[in-house]
């Protein structure tokens, strides 16, 4: 049977790219609302974790900081939470894509460490508190960003992928594994 509530996985017809795609099928679970709390969890604990030594050294082969690397997770949140908005609201703008490395190289974002956790922490908390309030029809509205068509369910998952991607990174780099809730959603 097929689920039908509304932060159920989406299926292929509401997204079009293969990165998103990638990112909405490497999250588990069956309802975004659970996976993207249970993530505020687990980015606490992988941030309590990291040493400060870890946080602004360059860990090859990559080119970010661990504190770049939350700083774009901060601000892909902030990113996708506009976009859902717009989509759930109906509007019909098209949204440009963004540049996520001229941001990190803008280093905006140095400052306290737990500073940037808590900013991350109550960016998501604010994207779950739309969701949450959504109505089933806004969560099946399409929009486009960057170019592709996509639903808010699908925005939703993909930012849960978004952040999953780099929590994985994160912990491969710092050498960390944090144990993670079970998604209540499964």
């Amino acid at each position: 049977m097929k689920q039908r509530f509304a932060s159920r996985r989406c299926v292929g017809d509401e997204y079009s790219a293969d990165y998103h795609r990638q990112l909405i099928e490497n999250v588990p679970g069956d309802c975004v609302l659970s996976v993207m709390q249970d993530q505020m969890h687990w980015l606490c604990e992988l941030a309590s974790s990291i040493s400060t030594e870890q946080v602004d050294r360059i860990h090859s082969p990559y080119g970010w900081t661990i504190r770049q690397v939350f700083e774009h997770c901060a601000n892909a949140e902030r990113v996708s939470g506009y976009r859902i908005l717009r989509f759930a609201a109906g509007d019909p703008t098209p949204l440009p894509g963004w540049d996520e490395n001229a941001y990190a190289d803008s280093r905006f974002g140095l400052g306290n460490f737990s500073h940037l956790i808590t900013e991350l922490g109550d960016l998501r908390k604010a994207n779950l508190m739309l969701l949450k309030r959504l109505s089933p029809l806004a969560w099946d509205r399409r929009g486009t960003a960057d170019g592709q068509q996509l639903t808010t369910r699908a925005l939703a998952w993909i930012a849960a992928g978004h952040l999953q991607h780099h929590l994985e990174i994160v912990e491969k780099r710092c050498g960390v594994m944090v144990p993670r809730h079970s998604n209540r959603g499964e």
